[in-house]
């Protein structure tokens, strides 16, 4: 008769493998995505950007005259594509409050995505 012997015996370390292997497929797999989704939030960050500084710069040249909002350049334009970011805009050219819009697209995996920022602008 044999003496129960101390270790691993090949069914235990191969199963210890196979899970291993399970485990390791399933970090790169997730790996990836998380790759992709950093990229998307790039390219989505990037488009936010240029529309908040549309915004901010028609925000700005509304202040240059008296009265307010009376500046040529306060106008609606676009579009205008800038660091893969294609925008426009749309400034009401009446009121003394008036919704301003800045429209952007921009790649992503699957197609285009489109986002609008919104300010309102006081002319008064």
């Amino acid at each position: 008769m044999r003496e129960p012997r101390a270790g691993f015996t090949l069914v235990e370390v191969m199963i210890a493998v196979v899970i291993l292997s399970v485990g390791i497929i399933a970090l790169a797999g997730s790996s990836s995505l998380v790759t992709r989704m950093i990229g998307q939030g790039k390219r989505t960050s990037a488009a936010v950007q240029v529309a908040a500084s549309r915004l901010e710069s028609l925000r700005s040249v509304s202040r240059r005259t008296s009265p307010l909002c009376q500046d040529p350049a306060f106008a609606s334009g676009g579009p205008i594509t800038t660091r893969g970011v294609t925008e426009s805009w749309v400034v009401p050219a009446t009121g003394t409050s008036r919704t301003v819009l800045a429209i952007v697209t921009y790649s992503r995996v699957g197609g285009t995505a489109t986002d609008t920022l919104l300010t309102v602008v006081r002319c008064f």
